[in-house]
């Protein structure tokens, strides 16, 4: 096979603030070596796709036309990320699709005609050209949809757990746990026995993880939840807390509720408890300021979590065991739910753009390129 034509989705920001996503076509090389073209055929849109692809920017105001969208963005953004100024930067962390053409290697022509699912970034796309040796073989009859999305949440939601082993904590509180990552962190929990409190947003979301199982579901919008943490994080001990949400005060909340369950029954100290306490920030549903009140003592961590530095300090056995536990129970423990699927074309139109870029947990979209 020669070269291929395709179609990319590209996400520009240019100097004067305006950002441009738009669908590009380009061409592709044959294949040589151990490199491999995947035909793809299904990308999800995740939450960590979106900040690259809009950010801050004011979609619902830009002008949209066919394939092209062109927004503002506010003037801080616009200073926080000069060195992408009039870079066109590909979109799309993750997808699966089937090989249609491979290098002479031997690991590249025994992949040829399989599905595979990759994560090269870049996704949103008709085709991309990877290594073989990047991408991971599909079980027999697994679709698109179902390979799609094994890596990103699948493996953030291991992580979760492993960081906790790592770091010597026993339990975890989760928020926004209503996602399709927070309904495998149950099911992973459940299966390796490590207590785990939900937090949510809405009475819906709390049946939605009830009705999985999980035992410690809390709403935050409820006036109650204040007592109803401090009594989960009694039951459970769990002291390590990923907090999807970023912004505002939840995550002050859990540590200060920590705290107190920490000191009940201990003498006082000016200096609080010494139980080790850990709030890490992986998302930013609320791109408002991180607010701390500081009323959890002295012995605690605030920091930010990235799947692949921590898969990389891990190391490489415990990443290969993670990737072969999602491989092993890719339909179950970590199958993925789309609320809808787009075109590369319908991705760019205003009413696909306002529902998907909304944020919401739980909700989740894919890209199938070829319709």
């Amino acid at each position: 096979m020669g070269e291929v034509r395709g179609k990319q989705l590209v996400s520009t920001l240019e100097a004067d603030g305006r950002l441009i996503v738009e669908l590009r076509d380009e061409v592709l090389a044959a294949p040589t070596g151990s490199e491999i073209l995947i035909k793809i055929e299904a990308a999800p849109i995740n939450p960590s796709d979106l900040g690259l692809l809009f950010g801050p920017a004011d979609v619902a105001n830009a002008d949209y036309s066919d394939g092209r969208i062109v927004a503002q963005m506010p003037e801080p953004a616009i200073r926080a990320m000069a060195g992408r100024h009039g870079e066109a930067m590909p979109v799309g962390n993750e997808g699966a699709g089937t090989v249609i053409a491979a290098g002479e290697a031997p690991e590249a022509q025994a992949l040829l005609g399989k599905r595979v699912t990759a994560i090269p970034g870049g996704m949103y796309a008709t085709h991309r050209l990877v290594k073989a040796g990047d991408v991971l073989e599909l079980p027999a009859g697994t679709t698109a949809a179902q390979g799609a999305s094994a890596f990103v949440n699948p493996l953030t939601s291991l992580s979760f757990v492993e960081a906790m082993r790592m770091e010597g904590h026993t339990g975890l509180v989760h928020t926004a746990a209503a996602s399709n990552l927070g309904q495998m962190l149950v099911k992973i929990c459940q299966a390796d026995g490590v207590p785990l409190v939900n937090i949510v947003r809405s009475p819906e979301q709390v049946a939605i993880l009830k009705g999985i199982g999980a035992e410690h579901v809390i709403d935050s919008s409820a006036e109650s939840f204040a007592d109803d943490l401090i009594a989960a994080l009694r039951a459970t001990g769990a002291t390590m807390a990923f907090d999807a949400i970023g912004g505002g005060r939840l995550g002050s909340q859990i540590l200060g509720a920590m705290e107190q369950v920490a000191n009940s029954g201990a003498a006082y100290s000016r200096y609080g408890s010494n139980s080790a306490k850990k709030l890490y920030i992986y998302g930013a549903l609320d791109l408002s300021p991180t607010i701390l009140n500081r009323n959890f003592g002295f012995s605690w961590d605030v920091s930010g979590f990235l799947l692949f530095p921590f898969l990389q300090k891990a190391g490489l056995e415990v990443a290969g065991r993670l990737r072969q536990r999602v491989r092993d129970e890719l339909t179950t423990t970590f199958a993925s739910y789309y609320k809808a699927e787009v075109t590369l074309e319908q991705a760019l139109t205003r009413d696909a753009v306002l529902e998907y870029n909304a944020r919401r947990t739980g909700e989740k979209y894919l890209i199938t390129p070829h319709g």
